[in-house]
């Protein structure tokens, strides 16, 4: 037994003294034997890499296959949500939709670096409060109160239009980025405050920002990179996509992300079969807890029947007269609060009645505008919206980049055109003008995502390019729109008191984790 066990312990130290070689040894190409991170043959690098960290305030959704669109009656007869088996890829979503708290600070880094150079991007970024008014109610309270007083904080923020809620997602990406990079000794805080030096993720990456080997635009060379480069080519460098250490852009979530996500089927599967098809995202088919220490308990903040917004006084249903805090009430499988009731959702979505019916079975969505990076033809370097004030032709912040719509894909095989928002639904090809007109103007129609040949905006429709869905019921919604499946839509630039958002990121790599 004895010399079994020094068998076994001597056996321990070989493995380990191996371990401890094969350790040290530079890895290397499997398929040309190079070494990689050797600056002797070329320094081509490898970055030891585990996966995709996850962002403040995100969850794993775990994708899959599912059936999207109607599962209760249909009783707007609009028959835009006809059901259809599609799959979603994971990604990550806000825990919460963004609260009052989480508008502040974006409004304060506004104030602070763009408010003495430019007071109309703080302007455009303000919630509309006056959406709480009513001819015939009594809200001023929560015009004046509901997003700047403490006592709302905790609660999602409204008001904010789909262009409002995208424009703070692309900020949200580079802070956290921001905050990644000197968090790993990348950069530091930048101390100057203005309109000019602040931190972009797209600028850092494709200009001299945070560059000292180049010098060629110390504006923007306010970083400290220090990762070595094995080439030798030169002593640091900066943080590049193959060292996945920034993370990917937040976002809106598409319809089809967000419609998975709130169902929460991971909680109802076994071995790949769906055991009960939900109507909500909790069991069952009421909006009450079936669970025996909540029985009876309202489980999301809806409104119950006419008049009837929170229940009666010693004993309310849901305890939520508008809005409640994002963490209120039960968490959904995938650990997503409120995926129905307190405030519709904007999604990423530009809404067709046939979406359902054209859009394609893996990853679905439509809205897409592709863009390339802006280059300036004589200097070769990418343009940036102008921050001298010389011009005001931006539409976001200064210093994000400016991307150029494709003009024309003739030899391509996927698509041909850059917008493709009215792809088979609103262009030329799908309306019965399809026959009538030549190629030339067939094809600056086509590149113009303003003509819409399908809807007449404004006389038989108030659908166009700019009207984007929202979904999930609200706090002065029946229960009947709580229900995922359902959806409705309104032009990108409007807000409501009952519409807010969540944000989501792209799972790059595996889709249940390396680990």
């Amino acid at each position: 037994m004895k010399s079994k066990i020094k068998r076994v312990i001597v056996l321990s130290f070989v493995m380990a003294a191996m371990l401890f070689i094969t350790s040290c040894k530079k890895p290397s190409s499997s398929t040309t034997g190079w070494n990689y991170n050797d600056k002797k043959n070329g320094g081509f690098e490898m970055k030891p890499y585990l996966e995709q960290e996850t962002g403040p305030g995100l969850v794993l959704v775990e994708g899959g296959s599912f059936v999207m669109g109607r599962v209760e009656q249909d009783i707007t007869y609009d028959w835009d949500n006809i059901p259809r088996r599609v799959s979603v890829p994971s990604f990550y979503m806000d825990e919460t939709e963004v609260r009052n708290q989480d508008w502040l600070e974006y409004l304060h880094w506004i104030s602070r670096i763009m408010g003495n150079d430019y007071p109309e991007i703080y302007k455009k970024a303000l919630p509309d409060t006056l959406v709480w008014r009513d001819p015939l109610a009594f809200n001023e309270q929560y015009v004046e109160y509901y997003f700047r007083h403490p006592s709302y904080r905790e609660y999602p923020v409204v008001g904010v239009s789909w262009i409002q809620a995208t424009e703070y997602c692309a900020w949200r990406s580079d802070r956290v980025n921001e905050m990644i990079l000197v968090r790993e000794g990348l950069k530091d805080w930048d101390p100057i405050d203005n309109s000019v030096q602040f931190f972009t993720t797209d600028r850092y990456t494709y200009s001299d920002y945070g560059d000292p080997s180049t010098g060629s635009n110390p504006v923007y060379n306010t970083g400290i990179p220090n990762l070595n480069d094995p080439s030798g080519a030169k002593p640091k460098r900066k943080v590049k996509m193959e060292d996945g250490i920034m993370l990917p852009k937040y976002r809106l979530p598409t319809e089809a992300e967000w419609e998975y996500a709130a169902y929460g089927l991971m909680g109802n599967t076994v071995d790949e079969n769906i055991i009960n098809r939900k109507l909500y995202p909790w069991n069952g088919h009421i909006i009450r807890s079936d669970n025996k220490k909540s029985l009876g308990e309202i489980v999301a903040n809806a409104k119950r029947g006419r008049g009837d917004l929170m229940g009666v006084a010693g004993n309310l249903n849901d305890a939520g007269f508008i809005t409640t805090p994002v963490f209120s009430y039960w968490p959904n499988d995938y650990g997503l609060y409120n995926m129905a009731g307190n405030v519709n959702e904007w999604v990423a979505d530009v809404y067709r009645p046939l979406s359902f019916e054209d859009v394609t079975e893996y990853n679905p969505y439509r809205g897409n505008v592709f863009k390339n990076n802006n280059i300036d033809p004589v200097t070769n370097l990418v343009m940036f919206n102008d921050t001298s004030g010389q011009k005001n032709t931006w539409l976001g912040t200064p210093g994000t980049m400016v991307f150029d719509d494709l003009s024309g894909n003739q030899n391509r095989r996927n698509y041909r055109y850059a917008d493709n928002i009215n792809y088979g639904d609103g262009d030329v090809n799908s309306s019965i003008n399809y026959d009538r007109l030549d190629s030339i103007t067939m094809k600056n129609i086509a590149i113009n995502s303003e003509n819409n040949f399908m809807y007449d905006y404004g006389k038989t429709s108030m659908i166009n390019n700019q009207a984007r869905v929202f979904k999930g019921g609200s706090w002065k919604d029946l229960v009947y729109w709580t229900v995922p499946g359902t959806r409705r839509f309104l032009d990108e630039n409007q807000s409501t008191n009952d519409i807010g958002f969540r944000c989501a990121m792209i799972r790059v790599g595996s889709p249940i984790g390396n680990n």
